[in-house]
């Protein structure tokens, strides 16, 4: 079953272009995934458009997951002359890229791409050289080998994804849909990629640095349920102090016990998960409110605006102020969707 290989976004000039690899044995997901955030119109976003092109290294079709196939006229040099190069899963594990593929990437590396990775895709940038030295990411099951590999690597298996700037990495194939919305929340603004995550009926924001899947992220037993419940309390009270014994009270354990059924549940610390949290939910209010930085972080529950600044700079990579003039300048070309009384 043939399938062109291009696809544009028609609504207005391109904006940039992205190309994304197809291989013989891929899953449609991935690449599904860039086609919808990079490759669609939408009639109510007021975006400048992408043009996606879907490439190959041959010219044979390429063989998908559950027997059909795609089949398109641009290969690996249009893969080098686009803005943003994806890179999906690529199999068998561990996988051994062909030079061309490496030369490839290299090259656009070179002229200044954005090279991007969804999963497995990791192992890809990493055999061309473009991870050295860098933290990156890949599916947490893979992350054991990508070390070993290419020990050069900073492997980092707990984020959705890690942006390098020119080089960016993501974990699981749902954790792509997070970069690529992260993409377009960088080249174009909170607004222009929240009205994109709310067609595809998806959260609009999962920061880089939210944790990946944990072995038990769906509470197995009463106890577990019971610190899922005092997360959704926290969630709803983050404007207040709360203290471990808070949590624990509400959780109906001692504090010992719940540290280690929180743990278990989430991978991560009670208070480092709450002051994610906290830096999460200062997001909109920076990107939707003129309200001053102290108010802000009082708002979202630090104690001092001294205290938010620090945590928000080690999760966001930058300041408040500095996030809040990125996403302004961004919004200031953009005209929001419209809504309608049903939304």
């Amino acid at each position: 079953m043939p399938v062109a290989g291009a696809v544009s976004n028609v609504a207005g000039e391109a904006s940039s272009s992205v190309s994304v690899l197809a291989y013989d044995g891929m899953s449609a997901f991935e690449t599904g995934i860039v086609t919808e955030v990079f490759g669609l119109s939408w009639p109510d976003i007021d975006m400048p458009a992408y043009t996606l092109t879907i490439c190959t290294e041959g010219s044979e079709p390429v063989r998908m997951v559950g027997g059909a196939t795609l089949q398109s006229p641009h290969g690996l040099d249009a893969l080098i002359e686009a803005d943003t190069v994806i890179i999906p899963s690529v199999k068998p594990l561990p996988p051994d890229p062909s030079p061309d593929l490496i030369s490839a990437l290299r090259q656009a590396h070179r002229r200044r791409s954005r090279i991007v990775s969804i999963c497995s895709g990791a192992f890809a940038l990493a055999a061309a050289g473009l991870l050295d030295h860098r933290r990156a990411t890949t599916h947490w099951s893979y992350a054991d080998d990508l070390r070993r590999l290419y020990p050069l690597v900073e492997v980092d298996p707990r984020p959705l994804y890690v942006d390098g700037g020119d080089v960016l990495t993501s974990a699981g194939c749902a954790a792509g849909l997070d970069l690529c919305l992260h993409l377009v929340r960088k080249d174009h603004g909170p607004a222009i990629a929240n009205a994109i995550a709310r067609r595809l009926v998806v959260a609009p924001h999962r920061p880089g640095g939210q944790a990946q899947y944990i072995e038990q992220p769906v509470p197995a037993d009463l106890d577990d349920d019971r610190v899922s419940a005092s997360m959704a309390w926290a969630l709803h009270h983050l404007h207040t102090r709360i203290t471990l014994p808070d949590l624990a009270r509400r959780a109906t354990m001692s504090e010992r016990s719940y540290l280690r059924h929180f743990a278990r549940c989430t991978g991560t610390t009670p208070i480092r998960w709450l002051i994610a949290q906290r830096v999460q939910s200062s997001l909109s209010l920076l990107e939707t409110t003129d309200a001053a930085v102290e108010e802000i972080a009082a708002a979202v529950g630090f104690e001092t605006a001294v205290t938010f600044r620090h945590h928000f700079g080690r999760a966001m990579r930058t300041s408040p102020g500095a996030y809040r003039r990125t996403f302004r300048a961004a919004d200031a070309a953009i005209t929001p969707p419209h809504r309608t009384a049903a939304d």
